[in-house]
């Protein structure tokens, strides 16, 4: 006789939570089709080895599935790392994090600090000189900073222009602000390959999407083509900030 109880119920709906949850982040990374072949290929497995009861195809089903695992978190490293990220940036996660935690200070950012980089870029975008700076949250950057040139110096409203512009060595990459300070410029970030992000944003928009997709920090984007200022901020862009726009999402922070 079958039994379904209530843990089955909470069984299928975990399991179908799951699919959810990974058929939205194979739609947002572009590998959308993968996940359907992974799924098609794992309905015909089952319908082989448990309902034909095909041993020999069955096994050879088995061995590809043993391995197609390792396969598999090679081929999604990066949207496993998303995944895993987006759980525990989770609001609640962090709340239970903080229980454990000796330090219960949630960084945020200075109006020494922040006053510097609103006027420069105000300044940046008057001169449509582009520019990209990201400040770190209570995820640090240090992979990030390693990437680029050290400078450690004060929040500095010349020095930040004067990094961004044009004929600077530094021009293009990303500079890190880290406890009130310029830590880094000339960083790499890593650029996300969201299909959503509108087409007339350019690269430096797609590493500040990047950095905010991996990270609690906030990017700051100058356009070089437009002048307009934009933040990335949890995966999500506001743009044509004004002043006091960026003002107020800095303080906020």
């Amino acid at each position: 006789m079958f039994d379904f109880g209530i843990k089955d119920a909470i069984d299928i709906f975990l399991v179908a939570l799951m699919l959810y949850y990974v058929y939205r982040l194979m739609k947002e990374s572009r590998s959308l089709n993968i996940f359907v072949g992974i799924i098609v290929f794992v309905l015909v497995w089952l319908f082989v080895s448990q309902v034909l009861e095909m041993r020999l195809l069955g096994s050879i089903l088995d061995k590809l599935v043993s391995v197609g695992v390792i396969a598999l978190i090679v081929l999604f490293q990066d949207e496993i790392r998303k995944f895993l990220y987006s759980i525990g940036a989770h609001q609640r996660a962090r709340n239970i994090l903080r229980i454990f935690s000796s330090s219960h200070n949630n960084p945020r950012i200075e109006r020494e600090s922040i006053m510097p980089v609103v006027m420069a870029c105000m300044n940046l975008a008057r001169n449509k000189v582009g520019a990209l700076i990201v400040i770190e949250r209570s995820t640090p950057l240090t992979d990030i900073i390693e990437t680029g040139d050290r400078i450690d110096a004060n929040v500095n409203q010349r020095l930040i222009e004067n990094i961004f512009f044009k004929n600077s060595p530094l021009h293009d990459g990303a500079m890190i602000i880290s406890k009130h300070r310029i830590c880094a410029a000339g960083c790499i970030l890593p650029v996300s390959h969201d299909v959503e992000i509108p087409k007339e944003l350019g690269l430096r928009h797609r590493a500040a999407m990047g950095i905010s997709q991996e990270s609690d920090a906030i990017a700051i984007v100058v356009s070089e083509e437009t002048g307009r200022i934009s933040i990335a901020e949890k995966g999500t862009f506001h743009l044509r900030l004004s002043a006091e726009e960026l003002e107020m999402f800095l303080t906020k922070g």
